[in-house]
């Protein structure tokens, strides 16, 4: 779960740095393959876009993105949350 700006398993350990470099191949391979748009798991330190469960382990979410939410959408790339699909292709016919 994210812990500020960290990413931290229910022990306590923080693996923000995996976290990152996980991003990063991600980033990279979106860059390679050109593409626009990624959709991702809700909620997850990794993934979540506009939610994130808040480091506590109780199901309690705070506002905020993942880690690789974040990095894909540094440079412009649409990330979307796997509820959002329908708007992912609405936003595709424009």
């Amino acid at each position: 779960e994210r812990r500020g700006g960290r990413v931290v398993v229910r022990t306590g350990e923080d693996v923000t740095e995996q976290y990152r470099r996980g991003a990063a191949c991600a980033l990279r391979l979106y860059q390679l393959l050109g593409w626009k748009a990624g959709v991702l798991k809700e909620r997850s330190p990794s993934c979540g876009c506009g939610a994130v469960y808040d480091g506590t382990f109780t199901g309690t979410l705070m506002q905020g993105d993942g880690v690789c939410a974040a990095c894909l959408k540094e440079p412009g790339i649409r990330v979307y949350g796997e509820s959002q699909v329908g708007r992912l292709l609405e936003d595709l016919e424009r």
